[in-house]
């Protein structure tokens, strides 16, 4: 019976694709950590101070911390406008149903470039998300 392995096949040396700067210094690897720190605000905080050395994990984080804030400012002053159009009278009911609906459209695209985020930082790939990235690239100090 013959041998399964070929021996005359040496093995594979090559890095692991998606790590890459090596593991952060939270013991995960950097794309798994890069797209856990991709949840807005909060996950951008965590690793933002846990992780000290990867600067590809520290781009997502600042990313993520400042997306979160713009999301979250979006947030709040969805609210302020949503209950002034509906305490309008006579219109606010037909207004705020609108401002709702295009608040849900902002929502969505915010959830799937938080999503993009995640995939491009999972695959290894440094996203700047559009006025997001540049910022975080100088707070990081990655030009």
């Amino acid at each position: 019976m013959a041998d399964p392995i070929d021996p005359s096949t040496p093995p594979s040396t090559e890095p692991p694709v998606g790590n890459p700067s090596g593991p952060s210094s939270t013991g995960l690897p950097s794309n798994v950590a890069a797209a856990l720190a991709c949840f807005p605000l909060i996950g951008g905080l965590i690793f933002w101070f846990v992780e000290k050395r990867d600067s590809f994990v520290r781009f997502y984080a600042m990313q993520s911390i400042i997306f979160g804030a713009a999301w979250l400012l979006f947030n709040i002053a969805s609210g302020i406008l949503h209950a002034i159009l509906w305490s309008l009278p006579g219109v606010g009911g037909f207004f705020g149903a609108l401002w709702m609906f295009v608040a849900a459209l902002v929502h969505l695209g915010l959830f799937i470039i938080m999503v993009l985020a995640m995939i491009n930082a999972f695959s290894g790939a440094r996203w700047d998300i559009p006025y997001v990235g540049p910022i975080a690239r100088r707070q990081v100090g990655d030009l």
